[in-house]
Parts: C-alpha cells; sequence; structure tokens
C-alpha cells in the first residue's frame, strides 16, 4: 500500500474519538434533558449547557452530569418558565 492510504487511515482514526466524545456529549444530554422531563418538569422549564470542566461554576447553574472523558459538565439552570418543585418531605404543621 501507498503511504499516503496509510498516513490517511492513521488521522482517521486519531479523530475518531474526538468525534465520538461530542456526539457521547449530546447522547448524555439527551439522555439527562429526557429524565428531567419525565419527573414532572416543562420541557420549558430548564436548559441543559454542555461546558469545559474549567467554566462548570457557573452562578444559578448545578452540574448534573458529565461527558467526553471527564473533561465536560452538563448544567442544568431553572428557567422562569419552571415552577418549584412541590418539597412533599416537609413536615405538616
Amino acid at each position: 500500500m501507498k503511504p499516503s492510504v496509510w498516513i490517511s487511515a492513521l488521522l482517521l482514526a486519531a479523530a475518531a474519538p474526538v468525534m465520538a466524545a461530542q456526539n457521547s456529549c449530546e447522547k448524555v444530554k439527551a439522555e439527562i434533558g429526557q429524565r428531567i422531563i419525565n419527573n414532572g418538569v416543562p420541557e420549558s422549564g430548564f436548559t441543559l449547557t454542555i461546558v469545559p470542566n474549567d467554566q462548570a461554576d457557573q452562578p444559578g447553574a448545578q452540574v448534573v452530569g458529565h461527558c467526553a472523558n471527564d473533561t465536560q459538565k452538563i448544567l442544568y439552570t431553572r428557567t422562569g418558565d419552571a415552577a418549584a418543585p412541590a418539597d412533599d418531605s416537609a413536615p405538616q404543621q
């Protein structure tokens, strides 16, 4: 085989994990979003954002997942459309 074919194959193999990592993050984000919706939060009541680890400390946001070999975090932010969740565990007075 020609060396250019080997180099092309090597470059493609090296790029595959990078492409898969972003796809993996989107998949994890979608799964987390579906779990939140299944718990009764309307889809318009929250946002999920994928950010690098060093940008995960944002006001009003909570880390709810990670992806890309723990180099990215998934942040949950409640929007104004979401009602506060009922706390049924509080004692009645």
